[in-house]
């Protein structure tokens, strides 16, 4: 069998982890080890999405989190180079773009250890941004490259990488699906709030970006302010952007503040609201998947398609785009298709 290590360490990591995980046990070629690298570590932020996504328990729990992004990735990468040693993985699974994804992709590049990127090929094209950069090494280091779109195939080509490429179309599709009709069910979110299905809008803000600059956060935060007053505005409320609030002194008002919650919970929030506001780059496509308005609180958008197809636009933007249907992020069925890639690949 093909063993794979799988590196995740945030939320949006465990939820595409999810549907892929599940594909590669119905594939039936495959062990797969997942890593919890701990950089998400709240219990609201990562106990509950292993749960409710139905994700293998962590055959191996790193607990890192914390410090700044050097410090951060270096423990990861010491630690991660010990469990790949004993694991002797054929291929390192990595997602997205956080600290724990460069820490994989280094960790096997040094080790001589394909790597499989999910979600390759995504630019923002602004470096300032700590995801870009590990986006871009991470991409440069991997042998199997997974994109969500053509655009991210058009990325990669654009600097060079060709070999190893396949538009598989996006797991964060196949992890909606799977979510909508449990979250029907399971989820008591609106009822526990009193909210009412068309009556409040979502936000959402985490990145560094956002809270790690107090005039940024405070012009994000009058700009939600703002918005509050138009309709009831719920705020799961990120530890990080917690804290940036209270070192800061910037006041929220008028707006619905929770604590983080769980994917079908989200999912039932997404489904029911009437607009998103984020900085997240998964929750601009969730909102897609919902047919929700966005509008990305960011100068720019790796997710490129969603502004294009009217759906999403960036909070400078005074208009959208006309609603069109975005193609390119497949039918449901990318999961399969990495995991037939994989089990390709293996035998090649």
């Amino acid at each position: 069998m093909t063993a794979i290590l799988t590196v995740v360490g945030a939320r949006p990591q465990f939820v595409k982890a999810a549907a892929v995980s599940r594909a590669l046990a119905a594939d039936g070629r495959f062990r797969e080890a997942i890593v919890h690298t701990g950089q998400h570590f709240d219990p609201g932020m990562s106990d509950v999405f292993f749960d409710e996504l139905e994700i293998p328990k962590p055959a191996h729990a790193l607990h890192i989190h914390g410090g700044g992004h050097g410090d951060m990735t270096g423990r990861m990468m010491i630690a991660l180079e010990e469990v790949a040693l004993a694991e002797k993985p054929d291929w390192m699974l990595i997602y997205g773009d956080t600290n724990s994804t460069l820490a994989g992709a280094l960790v096997a590049a040094k080790l001589h250890i394909p790597v499989a990127h999910v979600e390759a090929g995504l630019r923002s094209f602004n470096r300032r941004m700590p995801e870009e950069i590990n986006r871009i090494v991470s991409d440069h280091v991997s042998a199997l490259l997974l994109c969500p779109t053509a655009t991210a195939v058009a990325n990669l080509r654009s600097e060079g990488i060709v070999n190893g490429v396949h538009a598989v179309g996006d797991v964060m599709f196949d992890a909606t699906l799977f979510a909508i009709a449990k979250s029907r069910a399971a989820s008591g979110i609106l009822a526990e709030l009193g909210l009412a299905p068309g009556g409040y809008d979502v936000a959402t803000v985490h990145r560094a970006e956002s809270t790690d600059d107090p005039a940024r956060l405070a012009e994000i935060v009058a700009w939600l302010n703002e918005r509050a007053k138009q309709r009831t505005l719920v705020l799961p409320l990120h530890p990080r952007t917690r804290q940036a609030l209270a070192r800061t002194g910037i006041a929220l008002s008028g707006i619905r503040v929770i604590d983080p919650v769980g994917y079908l919970d989200m999912t039932r929030l997404l489904a029911d609201c009437v607009e998103v506001y984020t900085d997240s780059g998964g929750v601009q496509k969730e909102a897609y998947f919902h047919r929700k308005p966005c509008t990305t609180l960011r100068d720019e958008t790796e997710w490129v398609e969603t502004v294009e197809a009217g759906w999403n636009r960036l909070w400078r933007q005074e208009r959208r785009q006309p609603f069109a249907e975005i193609a390119d992020y497949g039918k449901g069925d990318a999961a399969q298709r990495i995991a037939a890639i994989l089990g390709d690949a293996a035998t090649t």
